[in-house]
């Protein structure tokens, strides 16, 4: 195939004239035309810096100190600002990781589309802009959703929108930086499908940047896995992920989990700390392999066997990392005769409409939730899953208090909470803590990592010593170092330990843990699993956790509840859930989980935008159900059913939806 895009030899540094700090060293790798090229690698380790560079971009404190970017012959290092304009979004585009902040709030979608096809001249000759919007919203997936603004979309169509905009003039390459992060497991699909698609029907090549090599696998033809600013691995997709040679390679791949709680090999042990680095291999400190030579003999990427290459001058002495699947220990599940720390009983939720509005135009308050009852003992973990939109934010904004509940109650041992925060005592304030999705819009950007830890201290009155920040930071993986920079100085996984940090300090009794480690690569994920595992054995911490990602879900959850348009499906203990799923929705979101090798999985249609609140008669399932069989699920709301370890809402029995039965007509 033809190179589209060549990078050669790349370095660069942060820092200031006369201090510059090396991040990225001898990067080199080429994308063909029409090739999926994955970048993976832990946070931190130079991949969005690297594929920032494939656009032109840098930071101000950064430099480009060797190297070529070379885009059909043009090194893109050299270019003045006005030829990198040109190129950018025309023959290079991008797709940002986080697309509520890519979007402009204040504009509607359309516009925004339309400004990008202006500024590039980039119509179709003989094409009206309308059309043009429309055909392209069509690619992606989605109806015409031009005159909405950013925040009248879910997550997932919000990303479509940010990906039509980017082939919008139909680029040469796409730099996909973690596009699918934060989305549920049938919407990220959904993304991949698409990407796949665009690439058949317009053939242009893709760099995707990615710390979820289970989705990578589903798109990409060959990987390069970095490591403290250096390659240490290329090679085909389906060879790195069945039998990685670099030592960095297959700790990175068994560190994934899996829904079956399999093992194929010991994890990553330790951190990156580049205070730290040898002269010689950089992850010889972490190695399980590694020989006295290996801290002083640099390693560089050289070619092993066909189509791979490998930083490692040990990798014929290593073992082949192909082994047999061991199943982690899952820890047993608390006792249940524990306390009771939360209760939620028959809570409903609603956005209400402004008073002026549902005066005159009688318009009702949007209710998104309703019925929603379950129980958290002491140092039990309960998991919210579900799609996109499906009310798991919104019931934890309600139990944390900054959402007034329509109706039912909250309480907290046993007490009844206020509704709302302001009416909480600052003891119940201590007792329930936050753990957003976002760091970036939790942390202050203009307070350093040490005064953002130190203020819930004095907030709630609780003393410390010199070493209190130090070894909570320990604890997520960070060090003392952290504690002078700003979050601007930090990565995104970086950021969001620190964030989970502040909620460790005032020792909680709850927490709500929205997303947390969806922006985290795998290794820090096993840390903060292993972190929150003995939280929960030491201090008995109680903790609602949200999340898509049902193999993280699998290794700390004890119960899942499974929560759609609002209304809770399926609850039931972990293990019995993911092994024998009943409901018809629980089935779909497991068919939906990827695993390491390249399946046939097709994903479904995205939902329309539009009211996708709770409150309707029948089963919010009703039309999209594979199970449905004529109108009793459209017309009448499922029966609540006990089970073994929970309750299932469906019209079907237990008995029946275990055989795989078909609902008979009423």
């Amino acid at each position: 195939m033809q190179t589209l895009i060549e990078v050669r030899n790349l370095g660069i540094a942060y820092g200031r004239p006369g201090s510059w700090t090396n991040v990225v060293q001898g990067v080199s790798f080429d994308i063909a035309r029409g090739e999926a090229f994955g970048l993976v690698g832990e946070s931190g380790c130079g991949k969005s810096t690297v594929a920032y560079r494939l656009l032109g971009y840098g930071a101000v404190n950064s430099l480009a100190q060797t190297g070529e970017v070379l885009f059909d012959g043009i090194d893109l290092l050299k270019l003045d600002a006005r030829s990198l304009a040109r190129l950018r979004g025309k023959r290079i585009a991008l797709v940002p990781q986080n697309p509520t902040t890519s979007l402009s709030p204040g504009m509607r979608v359309g516009t925004q589309i339309r400004e990008m096809i202006a500024t590039h001249k980039a119509l179709p000759a003989g094409m009206t802009m309308e059309r043009r919007l429309a055909e392209l919203f069509a690619l992606v997936g989605l109806p015409d959703v031009g005159h909405r603004f950013p925040h009248e979309l879910s997550g997932g169509q919000q990303q479509r929108v940010t990906i039509a905009m980017a082939v919008s003039c139909n680029p040469d390459l796409l730099v996909l930086d973690e596009p699918t992060t934060g989305l549920d497991v049938t919407t990220q699909r959904q993304i991949i499908q698409l990407l796949k698609d665009l690439r058949s029907s317009i053939g242009m090549a893709m760099l995707y940047v990615t710390h979820d090599l289970a989705l990578l696998s589903q798109i990409a033809d060959r990987v390069g896995v970095m490591y403290a600013g250096q390659l240490v691995e290329v090679a085909p997709c389906d060879a790195l992920l069945s039998a990685p040679v670099h030592p960095y390679s297959r700790g990175l791949i068994a560190s994934i989990p899996t829904i079956d709680g399999a093992s194929s090999g010991r994890g990553l042990r330790g951190m990156l700390r580049r205070d730290q680095i040898p002269g010689g291999c950089k992850f010889e400190p972490r190695c399980d392999f590694a020989k006295a030579d290996c801290k002083s003999i640099p390693q560089t990427l050289e070619p092993v066997e066909k189509h791979r290459a490998v930083a490692c001058m040990r990798w014929k002495d290593i073992e082949p990392a192909v082994a047999a699947l061991t199943r982690r220990a899952r820890s047993p599940r608390p006792d249940i005769d524990a306390g009771s720390v939360l209760s939620v009983e028959d809570l409903a939720l609603s956005y209400q409409s402004p008073s002026v509005l549902r005066t005159l135009l009688g318009k009702a308050d949007s209710i998104v939730a309703r019925d929603i009852g379950f129980e958290l003992k002491s140092g039990e973990v309960v998991a919210l899953v579900g799609e996109s939109g499906s009310g798991k934010s919104t019931i934890a904004r309600a139990i944390s208090g900054r959402l007034e509940p329509r109706s039912g109650k909250i309480r907290l041992d046993g007490d009844a909470l206020a509704p709302v925060l302001r009416q909480r005592s600052v003891e119940q304030l201590r007792q329930i803590q936050y753990i957003f999705q976002n760091p970036d819009a939790s942390l202050n950007p203009r307070r350093r990592i040490k005064t953002i830890l130190e203020r819930p201290l004095r907030h709630f009155g609780i003393k410390s010593d010199a070493t209190t920040l130090e070894t909570v930071l320990e604890s997520v993986g960070l060090h003392a170092g952290y504690l002078n920079r700003y979050p601007e100085q930090l990565s995104g996984g970086e950021r969001q330990r620190i964030a989970i940090a502040r909620a460790l300090l005032v020792s909680p009794k709850l927490l709500i843990c929205d997303e947390i480690l969806s922006a985290l690569d795998v290794s820090v994920q096993s840390r903060i699993v292993e972190l929150l595992q003995s939280l929960k054995k030491r201090h008995s911490v109680a903790m609602l956790f949200i999340s898509h990602d049902l193999a993280v879900v699998q290794q700390l959850a004890d119960r899942v509840a499974v929560l759609y348009r609002g209304e809770l499906l399926q609850m039931a203990e972990t293990a019995t859930l993911l092994e024998s799923p009943l409901h018809p929705y629980t089935q779909m979101l497991l068919q939906a989980a990827p695993g390491l090798r390249r399946d046939q999985y097709v994903a479904s249609p995205p939902a329309i935008p539009g009211e996708t609140s709770a409150g309707g008669q029948g089963c919010p399932l009703a039309g999209r159900c594979p199970r449905q069989i004529g109108t009793v699920c459209a017309e009448s709301r499922p029966p609540l059913r006990k089970t073994e370890t929970g309750f299932i809402r469906c019209h079907m029995p237990s008995i029946q939806l275990a055989r795989g039965d078909q609902l008979a007509v009423a």
